[in-house]
């Protein structure tokens, strides 16, 4: 049986629960914005948003 050093290093507590959906949004949308002119993203978020729009029946 192998004995383990046991750890000494403290971390801090997780906070509990989940991250307001309007700060998620704010800090995704620069990535997005960026990975959208980089890779010229525009006519491919039109033509999925359409898709969709078909699929929902709009």
């Amino acid at each position: 049986m192998a004995l383990t050093a046991q750890r000494t290093h403290t971390t801090r507590p997780r906070r509990q629960g989940r991250r307001h959906p309007l700060v998620a949004t704010l800090m995704a949308l620069p990535l997005a914005a960026l990975l959208l002119i980089v890779f010229d993203g525009w006519e491919t978020v039109a033509t999925q948003a359409s898709s969709v729009g078909v699929m929902l029946g709009r």
